[in-house]
């Protein structure tokens, strides 16, 4: 075989990875068809690509890099971990002390009674967990019946069975016959696109009190919990309004309902508080987290689990569990990026002085024409795309056709952004500098710029109104 190396010409690269890497979320004959960007080394918040172009990351990776690339500290411990015990398993009453130091470690940052942890691989698989937990809790405690999840209309919680059924995204529903039974959605807190005339305090109750209806049609007694983000992040950085979690919270208490928080996203620092729940006042009986965890260096993901659903679990045997779970090179990488953000202050720094300049420059993009909204907690970040500023309207062309446009004008001028639809979102590192930002919103209103052109010139400009 000949194996390629970062400095192997581009062309050559993409052949190869066209020939046989499948890639996730990708239409496959269209990448093979444009050839994919190969990125080759990474730093602080810039990516390289075998072109040799210098490019701004302002999604993070998939939202994880929190602490920046290029960590050594990250790389040194897994390295030692290596060396010392590259692998154990955690089945049949063993355990490590990475995964002791890491567990004990995530009790005492989690908020409340959230002091015990599951160990996985992903959020994905950390939800799957979840699903099967609090099934297993309400069987020990003798309602079996209690099986159905409650979960939100483009909510993201994975893409396996289990965790791409409780999400709420239709294009992962169409393939391999999901949802799976049990699984109920209720509508997102989307003010902005689906809020009508009602004020986002409203909204915030109605869509919060679809959570007790819904309840009410299955019968509490058959409910065993709800499954939300504290905001909505792959499905387009939606903030939900000031009245939605206090009612959420109402409901789930006077029904005695599992909360369950998929902190995948807003972990470990990315809304300026160690959790979104902090942020959002929340309070979770069971917390997914992943992605942060280990700013994306290893695939790692956990729950994090209140004294009461443990003691319950802890009563039996729950058959569940991965290879990988609690892998010791995985949770030492963790360790020491948990370590960093706390002892170098990245979280409070995100806190008191980035997530404030980032809102800053980030919201002077609302006077651009093709901005109908902007909306930033922390370092995380959309811009609403609208032909139509006072009607909040959607483009009458197809669901994605501006955001896919603007999206390719960011990567033309070197700045990762992402598109969800018509929306743009950024995720940058917690260590980005006042510089760096000023460069990602200077490349971004370029780019807006540029894509509000070709919208004019490709006759694209048309408006359905959303009110």
């Amino acid at each position: 075989m000949n194996i390629l190396t970062p400095n192997s010409p581009t062309a050559e690269l993409q052949a190869l990875d066209a020939a046989h890497h499948m890639h996730p979320f990708t239409h496959g004959a269209a990448l093979r068809e444009k050839g994919a960007r190969i990125i080759t080394r990474a730093e602080g918040v810039w990516l390289n690509d075998s072109d040799g172009n210098r490019i701004l990351d302002a999604m993070a990776g998939l939202w994880c890099v929190n602490v920046g690339y290029g960590r050594e500290e990250l790389a040194e411990a897994a390295a030692r971990q290596m060396r010392e015990l590259p692998f154990y398993n955690t089945f049949f009453q063993t355990s490590h002390v990475p995964a002791i130091n890491l567990a004990a470690r995530l009790a005492e940052l989690a908020p409340d009674d959230l002091n015990h942890v599951f160990f996985a691989n992903s959020g994905s698989e950390a939800n799957d967990t979840n699903l099967r937990m609090v099934r297993a809790y309400w069987h020990v405690k003798g309602q079996p019946e209690r099986t159905h999840i409650i979960a939100r209309w483009n909510g993201y919680h994975g893409s396996g069975v289990g965790s791409g059924s409780m999400g709420g995204m239709k294009s992962i529903h169409s393939q391999g016959g999901l949802p799976i039974p049990g699984i109920h959605h209720i509508d997102q807190p989307h003010w902005y696109l689906e809020g009508g005339q009602m004020t986002p305090e409203e909204f915030g109750l109605a869509r919060a009190q679809q959570l007790e209806e819904k309840i009410l049609e299955i019968g509490a007694d058959k409910v065993a919990a709800f499954i939300a983000e504290p905001l909505q992040g792959a499905g387009g950085v939606i903030v939900p309004p000031a009245t939605y979690w206090p009612e959420i919270q109402r409901i789930v208490d006077k029904y005695g309902i599992l909360l369950i928080a998929d902190e995948v996203i807003t972990g470990f620092g990315r809304t300026g508080q160690w959790f979104g729940c902090q942020t959002m006042d929340v309070r979770p009986d069971i917390m997914t987290v992943a992605k942060g965890l280990s700013s994306g260096y290893q695939p790692i993901g956990a729950s994090i689990v209140s004294d009461e659903v443990a003691r319950v679990i802890d009563g039996v045997e729950f058959n569940h569990g991965y290879t990988y779970s609690g892998h010791p090179v995985a949770c030492a990488v963790a360790l020491e990026n948990l370590r960093l953000l706390d002892e170098e202050g990245i979280v409070d720094r995100a806190r008191t002085h980035v997530a404030p300049y980032l809102k800053q420059r980030f919201e002077s993009l609302a006077d651009h024409p093709l901005v109908g909204e902007v909306k930033i907690i922390g370092l995380m970040g959309s811009l609403a795309l609208t032909p139509d500023k006072p009607s909040r309207a959607s483009f009458a062309a197809e669901a994605g056709t501006a955001g896919l446009i603007t999206r390719e004008r960011c990567f033309a001028n070197n700045l990762i952004m992402r598109h969800v639809y018509d929306r743009m979102i950024i995720s940058p590192p917690l260590v980005i500098s006042h510089e760096e930002i000023d460069t990602l919103v200077e490349r971004a209103r370029l780019s807006l710029d540029e894509a509000h052109a070709e919208l004019i010139q490709r006759g694209l400009m048309q408006a359905i109104p959303n009110c």
